[in-house]
């Protein structure tokens, strides 16, 4: 299963009723972050979520309102007794900029490890998770983030029996653990069927549409995708600030066969971001205003 929180919804500067766009994602125990603008240490905590358990931070690009966050965030997982090492993925100079910011915490109890975006791409694994970065188009270099949790195959306890694999051994090969029995090696692929579908959603901000989307989004669970304009008539400042109306969102959600459209990212203007929601369920119905704290656990189907 997967546990996605969106902690904040908002773009450019904080508001009192809504922090700055970021997401948290739970997975066996462990957490990923994906930015980090003024105040998210806030909104995670007021989520109900400790921030020890964060093990990696994904960063979309290096404006303020995604990043500025950074240090007050690790001074307090500093102070929570953090020791173990943060990973951090985002563009080039990640390791430089971040460690700029980090002046004023010189001496941080953890380490920060960091993995740069090449070639404006990058996959990783991360336990049974694939982790992708992909570019997106804005004012300045920025990538949005997919995440799919891969599921084995089943089982197939007719076949062990045929093998004459002895049941002991059976957990083991569902472990993906080869086992030796009288001298002969039995491999997980022996007796597991072909992997099932998993889950996987999308993340991007601070964009205008693009084809790497709606290519990384194809058939996810959930697309979380910037709203930053609700209305036909803001096209053309959308355009020059390099944004999205929700419209435009909902046609990359339909085009992309997604499950589920999350609006993020709001502009501050936007005082009531269902109020013109329409705007996007004319395209594609099930899409959700995102709000501060909405959050969903992904199960895996049949």
């Amino acid at each position: 299963m997967l546990e996605i929180t969106l902690v904040g919804t908002g773009g450019t500067f904080p508001l009192p009723n809504r922090w700055l766009t970021s997401l948290v994602i739970r997975y066996n125990g462990r957490m990923i972050l994906i930015d980090c603008g003024e105040g998210t240490q806030l909104a995670v905590r007021k989520c109900g979520y400790s921030l020890n358990p964060i093990d990696i931070i994904c960063i979309t690009h290096f404006h303020a309102d995604h990043i500025a966050g950074l240090v007050g965030l690790f001074l307090t997982m500093g102070n929570m007794g953090r020791t173990k090492p943060v990973k951090i993925i985002g563009g080039r100079n990640v390791e430089n900029i971040v460690k700029s910011l980090c002046v004023i915490a010189p001496e941080l109890p953890f380490q920060l490890e960091f993995l740069e975006i090449q070639d404006d791409f990058l996959e990783m694994p991360f336990g049974d998770m694939i982790i992708k970065a992909f570019a997106v188009e804005h004012s300045t270099k920025c990538y949005g983030y997919s995440f799919r949790l891969k599921r084995k195959g089943k089982f197939l306890p007719d076949k062990a029996k045929e093998l004459g694999i002895p049941i002991k051994y059976w957990k083991n090969l569902q472990k993906g653990e080869s086992v030796v029995i009288d001298e002969k090696i039995f491999t997980p692929d022996m007796v597991m069927g072909s992997e099932r579908k998993g889950l996987s959603l999308t993340y991007c901000t601070d964009t205008r549409p693009t084809q790497s989307i709606i290519d990384n989004a194809k058939d996810n669970d959930i697309l979380i995708c910037e709203g930053m304009y609700d209305t036909p008539d803001k096209l053309q400042k959308a355009i020059e600030k390099k944004h999205m109306l929700y419209s435009e969102a909902a046609n990359i959600a339909k085009t992309a066969n997604v499950k589920e459209l999350w609006l993020t990212h709001y502009s501050p203007c936007i005082e009531n971001p269902n109020e013109n929601i329409y705007t996007a369920t004319d395209i594609f119905e099930n899409t959700k205003a995102g709000y501060d704290g909405i959050n969903k656990i992904l199960m895996f189907g049949e």
